[in-house]
């Protein structure tokens, strides 16, 4: 078997989602893992696919088809005895307040420098009830190594959070 990771983007519009995976089916692929979601005016699609061998060929004419039709597709060959390996004590993660730039990146920045991994993350912003505020909101599950102690981490990581001006949650995954 082949192990790819396969991005797909267009313009968002029912049927999107049918159309890309009745595609790889008529392929044979399997799809292991995915995420899907509408990002503005357009639909992404990442999946990690298994193909059956010697269907690698078949696989690049399936890309061209679906840039024939108006797609945005990559492809990248994977091995699972070649990934990288990240291990630890998994946290859900959760921070909340007014939407502005830089949270992302000062949280990412922080976890990164203590040798935390992102496993997951989800970001979102959505208007204040008697507002209207935009209020942004990211979920995330890290690994945190075991060596590290949580007051090796958890104070910057809050610290992080009150330099934004948001809220912050963690608790065992």
């Amino acid at each position: 078997m082949s192990t790819i990771v396969l991005t797909v983007s267009g313009p968002d519009r029912v049927g999107i989602v049918d159309e890309i995976t009745g595609t790889l089916l008529e392929l044979g692929a399997n799809i292991e893992t995915s995420r899907m979601a509408r990002l503005g005016g357009e639909f992404a699609i990442l999946m990690l696919l298994t193909l059956p061998e010697g269907r690698d060929g078949q696989m690049q004419d399936t890309v061209q088809r679906l840039i024939g039709r108006g797609y945005k597709v990559t492809t990248a060959p994977t091995r699972a005895e070649g990934a990288l390996q990240h291990s630890g004590r998994p946290y859900r993660l959760e921070v909340q307040g007014a939407d502005h730039e830089g949270i992302v990146a000062s949280i990412a920045r922080t976890l990164a420098t203590k040798g935390i991994s992102i496993e997951t993350m989800d970001t979102g912003n959505t208007p204040a009830p008697n507002s209207g505020i935009p209020l942004f909101t990211m979920k995330a599950t890290i690994l945190v190594p075991s060596a590290l102690e949580q007051s090796e981490w958890r104070e910057e990581l809050e610290n992080a959070a009150a330099e934004q001006h948001v809220d912050l949650a963690l608790s065992p995954a």
